[in-house]
Protein backbone atom coordinates (compact mmCIF):
# COMPACT_ATOMS: atom_id res chain seq x y z
CA UNK A 1 0.00 0.00 0.00
CA UNK A 2 1.27 3.45 -0.92
CA UNK A 3 1.93 6.00 1.79
CA UNK A 4 -1.48 7.63 2.44
CA UNK A 5 0.27 10.98 2.81
CA UNK A 6 1.04 10.88 -0.91
CA UNK A 7 -2.69 11.35 -1.57
CA UNK A 8 -2.33 14.97 -0.48
CA UNK A 9 0.85 15.72 -2.42
CA UNK A 10 0.28 18.39 -5.08
CA UNK A 11 3.76 18.29 -6.57
CA UNK A 12 3.47 18.82 -10.32
CA UNK A 13 0.00 20.36 -10.09
CA UNK A 14 -0.86 23.92 -11.09
CA UNK A 15 -3.47 25.77 -9.06
CA UNK A 16 -5.32 28.98 -9.89
CA UNK A 17 -6.83 30.85 -6.94
CA UNK A 18 -9.11 33.84 -7.43
CA UNK A 19 -9.41 36.39 -4.65
CA UNK A 20 -5.82 35.56 -3.70
CA UNK A 21 -4.95 39.05 -2.49
CA UNK A 22 -6.45 38.59 0.98
CA UNK A 23 -8.38 36.43 3.40
CA UNK A 24 -9.20 32.84 2.61
CA UNK A 25 -8.05 33.18 -1.00
CA UNK A 26 -4.58 34.21 0.10
CA UNK A 27 -4.55 31.42 2.65
CA UNK A 28 -5.59 28.94 -0.03
CA UNK A 29 -2.64 29.95 -2.21
CA UNK A 30 -0.22 29.49 0.68
CA UNK A 31 -1.69 26.11 1.63
CA UNK A 32 -1.60 24.68 -1.88
CA UNK A 33 1.90 25.97 -2.47
CA UNK A 34 2.93 24.37 0.80
CA UNK A 35 1.61 21.04 -0.52
CA UNK A 36 3.83 21.32 -3.59
CA UNK A 37 1.63 23.03 -6.17
CA UNK A 38 2.69 25.88 -8.38
CA UNK A 39 0.10 28.58 -7.79
CA UNK A 40 -1.24 31.49 -9.80
CA UNK A 41 -2.99 34.07 -7.65
CA UNK A 42 -5.63 36.24 -9.31
CA UNK A 43 -7.05 39.47 -7.90
CA UNK A 44 -7.62 43.11 -8.78
CA UNK A 45 -5.02 44.57 -6.43
CA UNK A 46 -1.41 44.21 -7.52
CA UNK A 47 0.41 45.11 -4.30
CA UNK A 48 -1.09 42.32 -2.17
CA UNK A 49 -0.46 39.87 -5.02
CA UNK A 50 3.18 40.94 -5.13
CA UNK A 51 3.41 40.30 -1.38
CA UNK A 52 1.90 36.84 -1.82
CA UNK A 53 4.31 35.94 -4.61
CA UNK A 54 7.26 37.12 -2.55
CA UNK A 55 6.18 34.95 0.38
CA UNK A 56 5.73 31.81 -1.73
CA UNK A 57 8.73 32.27 -4.00
CA UNK A 58 9.51 30.68 -7.36
CA UNK A 59 6.41 28.47 -7.41
CA UNK A 60 4.09 31.48 -7.48
CA UNK A 61 2.86 33.78 -10.22
CA UNK A 62 0.14 36.41 -10.21
CA UNK A 63 -2.42 37.84 -12.60
CA UNK A 64 -4.15 41.16 -12.03
CA UNK A 65 -7.70 40.93 -13.33
CA UNK A 66 -11.36 41.51 -12.58
CA UNK A 67 -12.78 37.99 -12.58
CA UNK A 68 -16.30 39.36 -12.96
CA UNK A 69 -15.45 40.75 -16.41
CA UNK A 70 -17.05 38.05 -18.54
CA UNK A 71 -15.73 39.48 -21.78
CA UNK A 72 -12.18 38.94 -20.53
CA UNK A 73 -12.52 35.30 -19.39
CA UNK A 74 -10.57 34.01 -22.38
CA UNK A 75 -7.76 36.45 -21.76
CA UNK A 76 -7.76 35.51 -18.08
CA UNK A 77 -7.48 31.81 -18.95
CA UNK A 78 -4.51 32.52 -21.20
CA UNK A 79 -2.80 34.73 -18.61
CA UNK A 80 -3.27 32.16 -15.84
CA UNK A 81 -1.92 29.39 -18.08
CA UNK A 82 1.15 31.30 -19.22
CA UNK A 83 3.52 30.90 -16.21
CA UNK A 84 3.24 27.14 -15.52
CA UNK A 85 0.74 25.73 -18.00
CA UNK A 86 -3.03 25.29 -17.75
CA UNK A 87 -4.27 24.82 -14.19
CA UNK A 88 -5.24 21.43 -12.80
CA UNK A 89 -6.93 23.07 -9.80
CA UNK A 90 -9.16 26.14 -9.69
CA UNK A 91 -10.25 27.64 -6.37
CA UNK A 92 -12.92 30.34 -6.57
CA UNK A 93 -12.36 32.45 -3.46
CA UNK A 94 -13.18 35.90 -4.88
CA UNK A 95 -16.40 37.35 -3.52
CA UNK A 96 -18.31 40.39 -2.40
CA UNK A 97 -21.00 41.12 0.18
CA UNK A 98 -22.67 44.51 -0.22
CA UNK A 99 -24.67 44.00 3.02
CA UNK A 100 -27.65 45.85 1.57
CA UNK A 101 -30.95 45.27 3.35
CA UNK A 102 -33.74 43.84 1.20
CA UNK A 103 -35.51 47.19 0.93
CA UNK A 104 -32.28 48.92 -0.02
CA UNK A 105 -30.83 46.56 -2.63
CA UNK A 106 -29.75 48.47 -5.72
CA UNK A 107 -29.53 47.26 -9.30
CA UNK A 108 -25.80 47.83 -9.21
CA UNK A 109 -25.27 46.00 -5.93
CA UNK A 110 -27.36 43.03 -7.04
CA UNK A 111 -25.68 42.71 -10.44
CA UNK A 112 -22.19 43.12 -9.01
CA UNK A 113 -22.83 40.43 -6.39
CA UNK A 114 -24.17 37.91 -8.89
CA UNK A 115 -21.42 38.62 -11.40
CA UNK A 116 -18.59 38.06 -8.93
CA UNK A 117 -20.00 35.41 -6.59
CA UNK A 118 -21.94 33.20 -8.98
CA UNK A 119 -21.28 33.93 -12.65
CA UNK A 120 -17.49 34.16 -12.40
CA UNK A 121 -16.99 30.70 -10.84
CA UNK A 122 -19.00 29.11 -13.63
CA UNK A 123 -17.59 30.91 -16.66
CA UNK A 124 -13.99 30.75 -15.45
CA UNK A 125 -14.38 27.04 -14.76
CA UNK A 126 -15.98 26.52 -18.16
CA UNK A 127 -12.92 28.13 -19.75
CA UNK A 128 -10.49 25.98 -17.73
CA UNK A 129 -12.26 22.63 -18.10
CA UNK A 130 -11.14 21.64 -21.64
CA UNK A 131 -7.50 21.15 -20.62
CA UNK A 132 -8.59 19.30 -17.46
CA UNK A 133 -10.63 16.96 -19.68
CA UNK A 134 -7.57 16.37 -21.85
CA UNK A 135 -5.61 15.32 -18.76
CA UNK A 136 -8.47 13.33 -17.26
CA UNK A 137 -7.88 15.09 -13.93
CA UNK A 138 -9.11 18.32 -12.39
CA UNK A 139 -10.23 19.87 -9.14
CA UNK A 140 -12.64 22.80 -8.87
CA UNK A 141 -13.45 24.24 -5.44
CA UNK A 142 -16.17 26.85 -5.04
CA UNK A 143 -16.78 28.89 -1.91
CA UNK A 144 -20.19 28.44 -0.33
CA UNK A 145 -21.20 30.08 2.95
CA UNK A 146 -23.31 29.82 6.05
CA UNK A 147 -25.76 31.75 3.89
CA UNK A 148 -25.98 28.88 1.43
CA UNK A 149 -28.67 27.56 3.79
CA UNK A 150 -29.21 30.34 6.37
CA UNK A 151 -30.72 33.83 5.99
CA UNK A 152 -28.75 36.64 7.62
CA UNK A 153 -29.76 40.33 7.89
CA UNK A 154 -28.49 42.41 4.98
CA UNK A 155 -27.55 39.32 3.04
CA UNK A 156 -30.28 38.84 0.48
CA UNK A 157 -28.09 39.29 -2.61
CA UNK A 158 -25.09 37.54 -1.08
CA UNK A 159 -27.23 34.70 0.24
CA UNK A 160 -28.91 34.22 -3.11
CA UNK A 161 -25.53 33.80 -4.79
CA UNK A 162 -24.26 31.41 -2.13
CA UNK A 163 -27.38 29.29 -2.35
CA UNK A 164 -26.76 29.30 -6.08
CA UNK A 165 -23.20 28.11 -5.47
CA UNK A 166 -24.61 25.03 -3.78
CA UNK A 167 -26.60 24.03 -6.85
CA UNK A 168 -23.89 25.20 -9.24
CA UNK A 169 -21.45 22.87 -7.50
CA UNK A 170 -23.76 19.90 -7.92
CA UNK A 171 -24.53 20.74 -11.54
CA UNK A 172 -20.87 21.25 -12.44
CA UNK A 173 -20.07 17.91 -10.84
CA UNK A 174 -22.80 16.22 -12.87
CA UNK A 175 -21.43 17.73 -16.08
CA UNK A 176 -17.69 17.30 -15.59
CA UNK A 177 -16.94 14.53 -13.10
CA UNK A 178 -17.24 11.81 -15.78
CA UNK A 179 -14.05 13.37 -17.18
CA UNK A 180 -12.09 13.04 -13.93
CA UNK A 181 -12.90 16.55 -12.70
CA UNK A 182 -14.31 16.77 -9.20
CA UNK A 183 -16.27 19.85 -8.17
CA UNK A 184 -16.92 20.62 -4.52
CA UNK A 185 -17.45 23.63 -2.30
CA UNK A 186 -16.15 24.77 1.06
CA UNK A 187 -18.62 26.60 3.29
CA UNK A 188 -16.65 28.71 5.78
CA UNK A 189 -18.10 29.87 9.05
CA UNK A 190 -16.96 33.16 10.52
CA UNK A 191 -13.30 33.72 9.64
CA UNK A 192 -11.37 37.00 10.03
CA UNK A 193 -11.38 38.34 6.45
CA UNK A 194 -12.20 41.58 4.69
CA UNK A 195 -15.75 40.36 4.07
CA UNK A 196 -16.32 39.79 7.79
CA UNK A 197 -14.40 42.80 9.09
CA UNK A 198 -17.59 44.41 10.39
CA UNK A 199 -18.34 41.30 12.42
CA UNK A 200 -14.92 41.03 14.04
CA UNK A 201 -14.79 44.75 14.80
CA UNK A 202 -17.81 44.20 17.09
CA UNK A 203 -16.50 42.02 19.95
CA UNK A 204 -19.99 41.28 21.24
CA UNK A 205 -21.17 40.12 17.84
CA UNK A 206 -18.03 38.05 17.26
CA UNK A 207 -18.47 36.39 20.67
CA UNK A 208 -22.12 35.66 19.92
CA UNK A 209 -21.16 33.98 16.65
CA UNK A 210 -18.49 31.93 18.39
CA UNK A 211 -21.01 30.76 20.98
CA UNK A 212 -23.25 29.43 18.21
CA UNK A 213 -20.59 26.94 17.06
CA UNK A 214 -20.07 23.48 18.53
CA UNK A 215 -16.38 24.10 19.24
CA UNK A 216 -16.92 27.49 20.87
CA UNK A 217 -14.79 29.74 18.69
CA UNK A 218 -14.70 31.47 15.34
CA UNK A 219 -12.49 30.26 12.51
CA UNK A 220 -8.78 30.83 12.14
CA UNK A 221 -7.26 31.06 8.68
CA UNK A 222 -5.30 27.85 9.17
CA UNK A 223 -8.54 25.95 9.75
CA UNK A 224 -9.16 26.04 6.01
CA UNK A 225 -5.89 24.31 5.06
CA UNK A 226 -6.84 20.67 5.63
CA UNK A 227 -10.31 20.74 4.07
CA UNK A 228 -9.01 22.62 1.05
CA UNK A 229 -6.10 20.24 0.58
CA UNK A 230 -8.50 17.30 0.74
CA UNK A 231 -10.70 18.72 -2.02
CA UNK A 232 -7.76 19.72 -4.23
CA UNK A 233 -5.88 16.42 -4.13
CA UNK A 234 -6.15 12.75 -5.01
CA UNK A 235 -7.52 12.19 -1.51
CA UNK A 236 -10.96 13.28 -2.74
CA UNK A 237 -11.10 11.38 -6.03
CA UNK A 238 -14.49 9.86 -5.10
CA UNK A 239 -15.92 13.06 -3.58
CA UNK A 240 -17.81 15.39 -5.90
CA UNK A 241 -20.84 17.66 -5.86
CA UNK A 242 -20.52 18.21 -2.10
CA UNK A 243 -20.45 21.21 0.25
CA UNK A 244 -18.02 20.76 3.12
CA UNK A 245 -18.96 23.16 5.89
CA UNK A 246 -15.88 24.41 7.72
CA UNK A 247 -17.75 26.28 10.41
CA UNK A 248 -16.92 24.74 13.78
CA UNK A 249 -20.35 23.15 13.80
CA UNK A 250 -22.30 26.41 13.39
CA UNK A 251 -24.76 24.75 11.01
CA UNK A 252 -25.00 21.64 13.20
CA UNK A 253 -26.79 23.49 16.00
Amino acid sequence: MADPRSLFDLTGRVACITGASSGLGRRAALALAGAGARVVGVARRQDPLDSLAEEIGARAATVTADVADRAAVGALRDAVSAPFGPPDIVVHAAGINTRQAADEVTDEGWDQTLALNLSAPFFISQAMVPTMKDKGWGRIVNFASLQTTRAFPGGIAYGATKAGIGQLTRAMAEAWSPHGITVNAIGPGFFPTELTQAVFEDPERAARNASQTCVGRNGRLEDIDGPLLLLCSDASSYVTGQILMVDGGFTAK
